[in-house]
C-alpha cells in the first residue's frame, strides 16, 4: 500500500542517512508502523507546486512493541535506553518537516526531517516532575 504512492524508482528517505529505493525497499521498511498503536498525525502544507510541496507534521504513537523500542533507542539515542524489558513501553511525539517531489500521480522523491522524544508523562512507571509550589504570601 505504501510503495503504491512511489514512482518505481523512487527515494524515500526516512532520515537524512537512511534512504529506501523502489518499491521493494519501501515494501520492506513500511512493517514497522505495525508496530505503533494509537497513531495520531496532523500535518500543514507549507508551500506546493505541480511538482513539489513542503509540509510540516506532527506524530504521536504508542511504542506497541519491544522490537521497535529496540529500533528507536538503537538509531536515535535517548534517555531511556536504561530502560529495562516488560517495563512500560513510552509514547512518542515526532514534529518534523517533509519535502516531496512528485512526477504524475506519485511521488519521486520524499525527504524527511524530524525530532522525537518520548513522553514519559504518559508513562505511570516513571516519575513525574514535581509540581510547582506557590509560594506567594509566604514571605
Amino acid at each position: 500500500m505504501f510503495a503504491a504512492l512511489f514512482a518505481a524508482d523512487d527515494e524515500y528517505h526516512n532520515t537524512p542517512f537512511a534512504i529506501q529505493c523502489g518499491h521493494l525497499q519501501l515494501a520492506e521498511y513500511w512493517p514497522r508502523v505495525k508496530l505503533q498503536d494509537e497513531v495520531r498525525v496532523s500535518s500543514a502544507v507549507l508551500a506546493a507546486t505541480a511538482e513539489s510541496g513542503i509540509a510540516q507534521w506532527h506524530v504521536t504513537y504508542q511504542v506497541a512493541s519491544e522490537e521497535l523500542f529496540q529500533i528507536w533507542a538503537e538509531s536515535a539515542g535517548t534517555n531511556l535506553v536504561a530502560r529495562k524489558s516488560g517495563d512500560p513501553l513510552p509514547r512518542m511525539i515526532l514534529d518534523g518537516v517533509l519535502l516531496a517531489e512528485f512526477e504524475g500521480n506519485c511521488c519521486k522523491k520524499c525527504q524527511i526531517w524530524w525530532q522525537h522524544a518520548a513522553d514519559v508523562l504518559s508513562i505511570s512507571a516513571f516519575p513525574r516532575p514535581p509540581s510547582p509550589t506557590d509560594h506567594r504570601g509566604s514571605e
